[in-house]
Order: structure tokens, then C-alpha cells, then sequence
């Protein structure tokens, strides 16, 4: 959904730029990543304080539930799912403030995160397996071999698009549900009820990603059976 006023695009109209606006609130969103993390990293002490306790209390609590889940092999790729965390979440929440764009309520933006995570899985799985990776295609059954490839190569492609429209449609929803409220009130009052809900479902569909990213992670690099 297009905002009627948005920030970024009158900044760059004034140049005679014109940026598609999810792209330049995704580049938005990636150099506020890496300020807070300047920030975090520039003065780290024995005892956290500031940016650095808020950080360490998120990536922390990430890696333990990831290594929970995943188990201690997981943590070969935590670095990838911290990434994706911090950066689907803020480009959810970034779009309640007035006047900014959620790059995730656009489809483009999110298939590219969900092509980034089935590329990664097939890595991890042809890296820690090698040829035997192919077995994770084959089924059990050598005589249906065939069958389950091809079974197999759909359910992959089906987990793109799962991936994809599940956090298009619930981010994209969220933007439509707080303009339509915006309207019919006229005010920015109105919508203020549903923007703590969007807060928590924003924080809640970056984990649903991210959680089933891990565990697509994490199934290509068991034996196949």
C-alpha cells in the first residue's frame, strides 16, 4: 500500500530522484541496523549498559532459543537468522510511524527474504553433505525414488511462497487496517489502539520467519533418512 505522504519520497523528488519507495526504506532500515550497531559495539564493557544491554539481551536471547531448537549445530548459522530478525522487524515496525513505509507490506521485498532463505538451506545442505545431499530428495522408498524428487522440489518451491505471502499479506494488512481507521476518524488518535497490536504482531511475524528459516536450516543439514 502507497502512504499518501511519504517522507523519503519528498526528500528525493526534490533532487528528481525517483526511488520505488520500498527500496529506499529497506536502505533506510539497514543503515539504522548499522548505526545501532556502531553504537552498541563502540564502548562494549564487562557489564552492558545502553545499546550494547539491548542488543546483547536480543541477539542472547535469539541464540538460546535457536540452539534450543536447532540444536548446537545451529549456531552456524546464527549469524544469518540474527540478521534476518532485526532486519524484517524494524521494516515492520518502521511503518507506523507516520510518514514511513513498511518495505515488507510490499511482495517484492519479501520474496527477495524468502529467496535468500532457500538459497541458504540448499547451501547449507550441498556444504555439510556434499552429492549425498540429493538423498534429502529421494524418500525412503528407492523404487519411488522419482516420485518423491519431484514431490520434493515442489514442497521446497511451495516454502518460497509460503514464506512470502505469509509476511506480505499480515504486514500489508496491518498498513490497509490503521489507513482505513485513519480515514474514517481523521484523526491520528484513532488508530492508536491498533497500532500497540501492530507492534506485537510486527515482532511476532519477524519470529514466525525467522523460526521457520532455522528449521529449514536445520533439516538440511540432518542425514537424510
Amino acid at each position: 500500500m502507497e502512504h499518501p505522504i511519504l517522507f523519503l519520497d519528498l526528500l528525493f523528488g526534490k533532487f528528481g530522484l525517483h526511488i520505488p519507495p520500498h527500496v529506499t526504506y529497506a536502505v533506510l532500515v539497514s543503515l539504522i541496523l548499522l548505526g545501532l550497531g556502531w553504537l552498541a559495539g563502540r564502548q562494549i564493557t564487562v557489564v552492558p549498559k545502553g545499546a550494547q544491554n539491548v542488543f546483547e539481551l536480543i541477539v542472547g536471547g535469539l541464540e538460546e532459543f535457536m540452539v534450543d531448537v536447532t540444536g548446537e549445530e545451529g549456531r552456524a548459522f546464527f549469524p544469518f537468522i540474527a540478521t534476518f530478525f532485526l532486519f524484517i522487524m524494524f521494516c515492520n515496525l518502521i511503518g507506523l510511524v507516520p510518514g514511513f513505509l513498511s518495505p515488507t507490506s510490499n511482495i517484492n521485498i519479501t520474496l527477495s527474504l524468502a529467496l535468500c532463505t532457500f538459497v541458504y538451506t540448499h547451501y547449507l545442505g550441498v556444504k555439510y553433505h556434499g552429492a549425498k545431499y540429493i538423498k534429502h530428495f529421494l524418500g525412503p522408498i528407492p523404487a519411488l525414488a522419482p516420485l518423491f524428487f519431484i514431490i520434493e522440489i515442489i514442497g521446497h518451491f511451495a516454502r518460497v511462497l509460503s514464506l512470502t505471502l505469509r509476511l506480505f499479506g499480515n504486514i500489508m494488512g496491518e498498513d490497509l487496517v490503521l489507513a482505513i481507521l485513519l480515514f474514517l476518524a481523521g484523526n491520528f488518535l484513532a488508530p492508536l489502539p491498533m497500532m500497540f497490536l501492530a507492534v506485537f504482531t510486527s515482532v511476532v511475524q519477524a519470529f514466525v520467519f525467522t523460526l521457520l528459516s532455522m528449521m529449514y536450516f536445520a533439516g538440511s543439514m540432518e542425514h537424510a533418512h
